[in-house]
């Protein structure tokens, strides 16, 4: 088992990452945080797999758990949702010595986050990453929110989790096209970051024995990419816990990724193959602005595309994602702000390109031109 310890300006916690590791994290936790009572939270799919294991370890240590189970699906990020947990825990007389436990992905992470943040005015919680997308990005760096009709992400905090504890070993139970959004988040390390890691990448994809698959979840060479990534993101929050400045390369991807979400209403992405089309659509963008070359560009399309993404919904629009481009929340005025690559390893901030080309860019994309010829 990994041990990271995980650091922002004003606070650390630690970061524990292995394979079948999840019965002993009541014990582990309770080295951290004294037996007290926890709201667990999960959706339907994970609880049938992971919630008794994790119930049952947190009772071995002293804890007192609750499972509130909910549906699953971004449309759980929602004032709606918070509001059953928040009723949930009034109800089972939680204070703020009490702790709320994320046990699940993405979804699960950020609304609970959301929920703990503003329980009480802030009680401790806990992130239990169940998904590759949650290990390598969600669950870490302390961003929680819950979803607007008009926008992705627009109420929320920053809020770091008190311990991170993530198991491999649940991956063995994610669906292919689960593991496929998580690895979108890993690609984007290479992209933002890493050109070794992106190389990694292209090595796995060259030699894949399994349709659709970059990697196994069984394979060795899983923990490393998760490790390596888990390692960025808290280098990148590290520097700059409140997206003032150097944060922002991890929305690379994000702003079209975020207005394909809203403008389909939540209902046809997973979070993380709505920002693998936008990496598409953002290096397509560079390459078109010229800040690009085109092999690189080339490279990256390549290697987005094994991830087996689906086709644009057929009724969305170039006006319909340009509206919901307009209410992303990292707009600085009137201007929308792109994180674009200039090579492999290196992005920087391009604000306001020329919007006949941002929409020509998400004509191409709805058109299947980009990832699908």
């Amino acid at each position: 088992m990994y041990t990271i310890n995980m650091r922002t300006r004003q606070k650390s916690y630690p970061l524990f990452l292995g394979r079948g590791i999840l019965q002993n994290a009541g014990p582990v936790i309770s080295r951290y945080l004294l037996p007290r009572p926890a709201l667990v939270v999960s959706d339907k799919n994970v609880a049938d797999h992971y919630a008794e294991k994790c119930l049952h370890s947190l009772r071995r240590a002293g804890f007192k758990p609750y499972l509130e189970v909910l549906n699953g699906g971004e449309k759980e990020k929602s004032l709606a949702a918070a509001s059953t947990l928040y009723e949930r825990a009034l109800k089972t007389g939680m204070d703020r010595q009490s702790v709320f436990v994320a046990l699940g992905g993405g979804v699960i992470g950020d609304l609970t986050g959301f929920a703990a943040a503003t329980y009480l005015r802030g009680v401790p919680f806990i992130q239990v990453p169940t998904t590759l997308l949650a290990m390598v990005d969600s669950s870490i760096g302390g961003k929680v929110a819950v979803n607007h009709l008009l926008g992705k992400n627009l109420i929320g905090a920053f809020y770091q989790p008190s311990l991170v504890f993530g198991d491999v070993a649940t991956l063995h139970t994610l669906p292919e096209r689960e593991l496929n959004a998580g690895l979108a988040e890993v690609i984007k390390y290479g992209i933002i970051w890493d050109a070794n890691l992106f190389a990694r990448l292209e090595h796995l994809s060259k030699g894949v024995a399994v349709k659709n698959k970059l990697i196994e979840t069984g394979s060795r060479q899983l923990l490393p990419l998760i490790l390596r990534s888990i390692l960025i993101k808290g280098k990148v929050v590290y520097l700059d816990e409140k997206e003032k400045n150097l944060r922002r390369i991890l929305n690379f991807g994000h702003t079209f990724g975020h207005a394909l979400e809203t403008a389909s209403r939540y209902e046809y992405y997973l979070h993380g193959e709505a920002v693998a089309c936008g990496m598409a659509m953002a290096v397509r963008l560079a390459e078109m602005l010229h800040i690009l070359d085109r092999v690189s560009k080339q490279r990256i399309i390549n290697l987005v595309a094994r991830l087996n993404l689906p086709f644009p919904p057929v009724n969305l629009s170039i006006n319909t994602v340009m509206e919901a481009l307009f209410y992303d929340k990292k707009k600085e005025g009137e201007e929308l702000v792109f994180v674009l690559p200039s090579r492999i390893g290196k992005v920087f901030m391009c604000k306001s390109p020329p919007a006949n080309i941002v929409e020509k860019v998400i004509g191409e994309y709805l058109q299947g031109d980009l990832l699908h010829n």
